[in-house]
């Protein structure tokens, strides 16, 4: 008998005197995407190659500081899911690998990624950044309904705010980068200190704002519209607002870890992401986002892009080292400290 442990999973294969022991195809995978479309995903990709995956969720920052710390003798063999701009900077770093996917039925944000980055990332989804409020708090708190970015720098919303830190959360960073480009640097970061005077908590995860907003915690979060979708249509009253001034959008992606050990299943893994009958499953677990490929079903439920004001959001900008790192390095300065309203 012999044990092969990843992840956590431990395996086991019969050794047969006389003959080589070979072990379990497997596949070491990070989803950065909400746990029930990782579990989905996962059972698919299982079901349908008969490939062990031994998956943990983490946020996009998290998976990136991991990647680092691992590149020498890597843990992962690929990472699906969450915002690109992380994406982008690992393949950079040359921390990933291209994939060698065929493209030619993917919509052209996500050929775009795989562009910027040479084949070592893909996009998978998209989804746009938004605000939402808990209509019941709001009327009880006798607030206005916020319905541009500015508005959130009221001070009629001390405490009533929340939103996820952009060190570990890849929508928060979305948000950082969206300002920037909406408004340029300098007020971005005033109106970034100006709102965080309002700010309650940040998150560590990018979901949970909107979560709490649902639950009653806060009053307004901001986050990616397609979460505030799937608690919307699970009775929460939450109104999800698309700012007036125009916003940002996430390009989720998939990427290969440079020297994955498990290489033939990480492509596998990357083909079945990108397959159109996959990625029309995500509605079963109520995540809205709009898929990438182009032969995909679309969730009636999924925020309407062309209906919304977006900005040409620049992810080989924003998506490079360090671009992010000076952002974060001066929002850490001069945000995550604010004194509150």
């Amino acid at each position: 008998m012999k044990k092969y442990t990843a992840l956590g999973i431990t395996l086991f294969s019969l050794a047969v005197p006389g003959q080589s022991v070979m072990a379990a195809e497997k596949l070491n995978l990070v989803c950065s995407a909400e746990q029930p479309w990782c579990d989905l995903m996962v059972e698919g990709f299982e079901a349908q190659t008969g490939i062990d995956v031994a998956m943990v969720r983490k946020s996009t920052g998290e998976t990136l500081a991991q990647i680092r710390a691992e590149s020498k003798n890597p843990k992962i063999d690929v990472w699906w899911g969450g915002t690109g701009d992380p994406h982008l900077i690992a393949a950079a770093e040359g921390l990933t690998q291209p994939s060698g996917v065929d493209t030619s039925d993917l919509l052209g944000w996500a050929v775009n990624m795989s562009d910027i980055s040479e084949g070592k990332t893909v996009g998978i989804y998209a989804g746009a950044l938004g605000l939402a409020y808990n209509s019941e708090l709001i009327a009880e708190k006798n607030l206005e309904a916020p319905a541009c970015w500015k508005d959130l720098a009221d001070v009629q919303y001390a405490g009533e705010i929340q939103v996820a830190n952009p060190n570990s959360s890849g929508t928060a960073y979305t948000e950082l980068a969206t300002f920037v480009q909406l408004f340029g640097e300098e007020e971005a970061f005033t109106l970034l200190a100006d709102i965080g005077k309002n700010v309650n908590q940040y998150t560590k995860s990018g979901s949970a704002p909107s979560k709490a907003a649902a639950r009653g915690e806060t009053a307004i979060s901001i986050g990616f519209m397609h979460d505030m979708v799937k608690l919307a249509s699970s009775g929460f009253p939450l109104k999800i607002v698309a700012p007036c001034e125009g916003t940002g959008y996430e390009v989720g992606a998939v990427s290969i870890i440079d020297k994955a050990k498990n290489l033939d299943s990480a492509k596998q893994w990357v083909e079945y992401a990108l397959d159109p009958a996959t990625q029309s499953r995500s509605v079963e677990v109520k995540s809205y986002q709009v898929p990438s490929n182009s032969k995909s079903s679309v969730a009636p439920e999924s925020p309407d892009l062309a209906s919304i004001k977006l900005i040409d959001y620049d992810f080989a900008t924003y998506g490079s080292t360090d671009t992010r790192e000076r952002l974060l390095s001066r929002w850490d300065a001069e945000v995550k400290n604010a004194p509150k309203n």
